[in-house]
């Protein structure tokens, strides 16, 4: 028996990649891996009780080679008497329509074949012909470029897909495993020549890296795929702590998640990296190529301890990480005009503001007076009517309730820990001739006194539209 058979069918126990009444489409290109694997389980439909068939793709990138391709395909299948379902794609005029790479769309479009094919026919499960060599250059690339999570642990040997599931039987073999079985059963397969350029990455890893490690370790491919399956067990495990520790503290929409930088400090910092990813996984529909470690490093820099108490991250596709004191908000919504505002407080009546905020006016015998910053109470005989409600200005001051003198609104703000984004829309109070009542829920002036009974009195009520979790509050 050839170590080929051997392994792979240990391989296929092991993890139980074959199943009695499965069916399943080989996608084969041709090329010696999908070839073997084809050829192989053609040789144990009744061993393992399965339905076989074959699935290929002729991409249309090289001309009559490519088409050939699916002709041989074909006759192989004809030969051993499994169905074949072949598709021509022009991927090409996929890449003019959607702007991307040649192989990302290739993969895109030759995957979206085997999942409409597969749901369409009722088969159970694609079988490709990824192996360890695959497996090696794949984690190599991942590790070199700074991938996160369980996608530095490589190929899996299997995952759901559409209405089945994705199998890779070979990734126990090694390619000259591959070529030797291919020799032995006399199988000619096709060859690819785009496969000995340089021009790709994966390319250039195999055949700069690859033969270096050989030279350490025949079959350092073993290792890597131990690695990989250990270190994708590993990450099953910490995602599940960290999801059960994120879900404590964060606030979750479906564009936006928030959260306290204090709770997030008190978990372990192997789940805090992990945390942040979690986060860029539930807020982008597909994650990004380019979001890697760094992204994650510059995150934890935003929240570390004792680092400016703001700041912004621009990540890809607009969404923006933003720290404002003990609140970081991960979101995609585009911060709202804080265009300037004045507006006159009709007495009595009330007024909604453009940042969703709102005030309302009262006389003492209607209105009760509340503690705290969201309520004040003004003796009307002592202002210059009427009040005006806008937005802060250069040079503002307020002669704070309680303090000598006056003091910076803009100093209160921070005092406060107002985030800045709130900051050119958080409404104040003044009266016609500009002197500064109160800045809502932040700091009553002067002017606030206690109720009286003999004389009626001006109550004044603030109901903010922030979160009702930030320090920020009324």
């Amino acid at each position: 028996m050839l170590a080929y058979e051997r392994k792979v069918s240990a391989f296929i126990e092991r993890h139980g990649l074959v199943e009695k009444g499965d069916r399943i489409m080989v996608a084969a290109s041709g090329g010696p891996d999908s070839l073997s694997l084809l050829h192989f389980l053609s040789r144990r439909t009744s061993l393992y009780g399965i339905e076989l068939a074959c699935i290929t793709v002729d991409h249309m990138l090289r001309g009559k080679e490519s088409h050939e391709d699916v002709l041989f395909m074909e006759g192989f299948c004809a030969a051993l008497g499994i169905p074949c379902e072949a598709a021509s794609i022009d991927i090409k005029a996929r890449m003019d329509e959607e702007g991307k790479g040649m192989q990302e769309t290739a993969r895109y479009h030759r995957y979206l074949f085997f999942e409409e094919t597969l749901q369409d026919k009722g088969y159970t499960a694609i079988a490709t012909g990824h192996h360890g060599d695959d497996q090696t250059e794949t984690i190599l690339m991942r590790l070199t470029r700074g991938a996160l999570g369980k996608s530095r642990a490589g190929i899996p040997v299997q995952r759901p897909f559409g209405s089945g599931k994705i199998i890779r039987p070979l990734l126990c073999l090694n390619k000259n495993e591959i070529e030797e079985y291919c020799r032995f059963y006399e199988l000619n397969p096709r060859r690819d020549p785009s496969n000995e350029k340089d021009d790709y990455t994966r390319n250039r890893f195999r055949h700069r890296v690859l033969p270096a490690l050989r030279e350490e370790n025949p079959q350092f491919h073993e290792q890597f795929q131990r690695f990989g399956e250990e270190l994708r067990e590993d990450e099953d495990f910490l995602q599940e702590l960290t999801r059960a520790e994120m879900n404590k503290l964060w606030n979750k929409h479906q564009d936006q998640i928030s959260f306290e930088i204090t709770r997030f400090h008190q978990m372990p910092l192997p789940l805090q990296r992990r945390g942040i990813q979690l986060i860029l996984n539930y807020l982008y529909e597909e994650l990004p190529s380019s979001i890697s470690a760094v992204h994650i490093d510059a995150v934890q820099q935003l929240l570390k301890s004792g680092s400016n108490v703001s700041g912004q991250l621009d990540f890809p596709h607009h969404l923006k990480v933003i720290r404002s004191y003990n609140h970081c908000c991960f979101t995609f919504r585009q911060s709202a005009s804080a265009d300037p505002y004045e507006i006159e407080l009709p007495v009595p009546g009330e007024i909604t503001l453009p940042n969703g905020s709102a005030i309302i006016a009262g006389s003492s015998d209607s209105l009760p007076r509340k503690n705290g910053n969201s309520s004040i109470c003004l003796d009307t005989t002592m202002l210059n009517l009427p009040l005006i409600v806008r937005t802060r200005r250069d040079g503002d001051r307020i002669a704070v309730k309680g303090l000598n003198g006056t003091k910076k609104v803009k100093d209160i703000f921070i005092d406060c820990k107002i985030p800045a984004r709130l900051r050119d829309s958080w409404p104040i109070v003044t009266d016609q001739s500009g002197e500064i009542l109160w800045m809502p829920g932040i700091k009553k002036s002067k002017y606030d006194i206690e109720p009286a009974a003999d004389k009626p009195l001006l109550i004044l009520h603030f109901y903010s539209q922030t979160s009702s979790r930030g320090p920020f509050n009324s």
